[in-house]
């Protein structure tokens, strides 16, 4: 997941056009909310930026640590990558009622969740559009067994008046738990991930698929850590307490495999891995069907009986019947020259708009132009050649299935 945003920001590097999702500037950054790693950011030559209202590391510079966009995209493919995402949002759901509740709200089967599993799931509206993209994990600490969810940074303070206004009506036992600002959540992503966690902790990581999540000591401090991240590649978030972020930060980073990386290659690595951004590929008016998120609806939640959930009539309708129910998609676009970045229209070689782009990029990995957007039908299918219009010119994108680069999660043997 990657937080909502409200203007899109090019810059030239390298020959590359890097895209990345920020607010405006007017604010200045030391005015904005920080996370527990503010200072190392500074110390490592972070580029801050605006980002959901927190100062965040766009990239590294003018230090050992420094890296190129490009680089450091490089870097989590080949190796591993750090990236703090202190500025996403925890909540820990506890009672009794807790799952009814929160399947009240989202699309998972979270009865049917086996314990330390999580998924991603969606938060819905009434229309059937996305609210916000979610992680949710079942699992247990020394409070008792409970929901740990994570939702994005600008989203946050719409969802969790979501909630609110959902407990309100609620009758039942359970209550929300709020950890944001007072602890560390890293995101440790690349090939090398695993081996450099496993210096530190005592689990058998090779027996945790993607997915699983549990609690651990990590080099003496009490972390949770979920095998998952929005890279493509495969990695683990790790949860730490306040006190002890700073140390596990510089602890990770002291690592020769690991390199900071900021919100420049975790946008070309979510854009390259297919996934998407909230407020640009998804958002209220999006219905699962149409951003080909399908799967994030349990099979157990289409069942007649089964909990409703916001919007269910709808979703549910476009699943069973996706030829006549769903008349636009999500999909990939290679285009030619320069690329094709959000708002670009998409129109067949007749010149009919069929769609728009939401995100584009020059991938750093496939050194040419990628881009996600939606069509109307019969044009999604992969093949189809069509046009995008860029800077007063309209260039040939061809349709293309995603992820445009493989995904690595890992599964154990």
């Amino acid at each position: 997941m990657l937080g909502q945003t409200s203007r899109s920001v090019c810059r030239a590097a390298g020959g590359a056009m890097r895209k990345l999702q920020v607010r405006s500037m007017a604010t200045k950054v030391e005015d904005l909310k920080r996370t527990l790693i503010y200072d190392e950011h500074l110390k490592m030559g972070g580029s801050l930026v605006d980002f959901a209202d927190y100062a965040m590391p766009v990239q590294y510079k003018d230090s050992p640590y420094a890296q190129s966009i490009i680089e450091s995209t490089a870097q989590v493919r080949q190796k591993a990558g750090l990236f703090d995402v202190s500025h996403m949002c925890s909540l820990r759901w506890r009672g009794k009622d807790a799952i009814a509740f929160v399947e009240s709200c989202t699309v998972l089967d979270i009865e049917g969740l086996p314990m330390g599993k999580g998924s991603l799931s969606l938060i819905t509206n009434e229309e059937g559009g996305i609210i916000d993209d979610t992680m949710i994990t079942k699992t247990s600490d020394d409070k008792g067994e409970h929901i740990y969810q994570v939702i994005n940074a600008g989203c946050a303070p719409k969802d969790l008046a979501h909630f609110k206004a959902k407990l309100a009506d609620f009758k039942g036992d359970v209550s929300m738990e709020v950890q944001w600002d007072d602890r560390g959540l890293f995101a440790l992503q690349g090939p090398k991930a695993a081996a450099v966690l496993q210096k530190h902790v005592k689990e058998d990581l090779t027996k945790m698929g993607f997915g699983d999540a549990a609690n651990m000591v990590v080099a003496g401090m009490p972390c949770f850590v979920a095998r998952c991240g929005y890279t493509g590649e495969d990695g683990f978030e790790i949860f730490v307490p306040g006190k002890d972020a700073v140390k596990l930060w510089q602890l990770l980073c002291a690592e020769s495999d690991v390199k900071p990386s900021g919100l420049g290659a975790r946008d070309a690595l979510r854009l390259e891995a297919g996934l998407c951004l909230y407020g640009h590929d998804i958002d209220g008016t999006t219905t699962p069907s149409e951003a080909g998120l399908t799967w994030t609806v349990s099979k157990a939640r289409r069942e007649s009986g089964a909990r409703k959930f916001p919007g269910s009539e709808k979703i549910l309708a476009q699943i069973a019947n996706p030829k006549t129910e769903v008349k636009i998609a999500r999909v990939g676009l290679v285009p030619k020259g320069a690329p094709a970045r959000e708002g670009a229209l998409i129109k067949t070689k007749e010149g009919e708009t069929v769609g728009r782009i939401t995100s584009g990029a020059s991938s750093p990995t496939l050194k040419h132009n990628i881009s996600q957007g939606y069509v109307n039908k019969p044009h999604n299918k992969a093949g189809t050649e069509l046009f995008v219009e860029v800077r007063g010119k309209s260039n040939p994108a061809i349709v293309t299935k995603m992820p445009f680069v493989p995904t690595n999660y890992y599964k154990p043997a």
